[in-house]
């Protein structure tokens, strides 16, 4: 699981430099969700420090960090994608407009998995080598097809939407699973820049 949070976060801290340069000359809700998206960006950058050990663990910054995601999530993600604004220097692909539920049902995760961390922020990290519980047994989100309900994520999926339930997780579990949805948003939903 360490590698996977490495790997993710490494790679949305990338994503989120070359984030920064495309914004020039954007205006209006393209300028929002960029705005946005570089808040969220932010707070994975500093998590993921704290989940690799670079930084201490800071329950109150996990919490902070948890709320900032949550609230650029769920309906006040989607309300930023209105029809067809990929005008200027969006970064959007037009398969959000088409594939508008599985846009919608990511961002909800994101919201979700935001709230459970937010919630389990006091648990703190598991130590090294415990396994970590749920999160221990091999490939954390079910596979390839698991994240976004075309699988079972961890066998039965109920516990998944309910963000008390996954609050028990370790914080870092939960951290892996909000950093790789938004991965996964990424490589669906965004433009790639080269």
């Amino acid at each position: 699981m360490k590698l996977s949070v490495i790997l993710v976060s490494g790679a949305l801290v990338v994503t989120g430099a070359a984030a920064a340069v495309a914004h020039g000359g954007a205006t209006g809700i393209v300028k929002e969700r960029m705005d946005s998206m570089s808040a969220m960006g932010k707070v994975i950058k500093t998590l993921s420090a704290m989940m690799r050990g670079e930084t201490d663990y800071d329950a109150d910054v996990v919490r902070k960090g948890a709320e900032i995601l949550q609230s650029h999530s769920g309906e006040a993600l989607t309300k930023q994608f209105p029809e067809g604004s990929i005008e200027g220097p969006s970064e959007a692909k037009p398969e959000i407009w088409s594939n508008w539920e599985e846009f919608s049902g990511i961002s909800g995760q994101l919201e979700l998995f935001a709230t459970a961390l937010g919630e389990a922020a006091g648990n703190g990290l598991s130590t090294p080598g415990a396994g970590g519980g749920m999160m221990g047994q091999g490939n954390m989100m079910g596979g390839q097809s698991g994240m976004m309900g075309q699988g079972t994520m961890m066998g039965d999926p109920s516990h998944m939407q309910n963000p008390e339930m996954l609050a028990q997780m370790p914080v870092q579990g939960l951290f892996a699973m909000t950093a790789q949805t938004c991965s996964a948003c990424h490589t669906k939903f965004r433009i790639e820049k080269k």
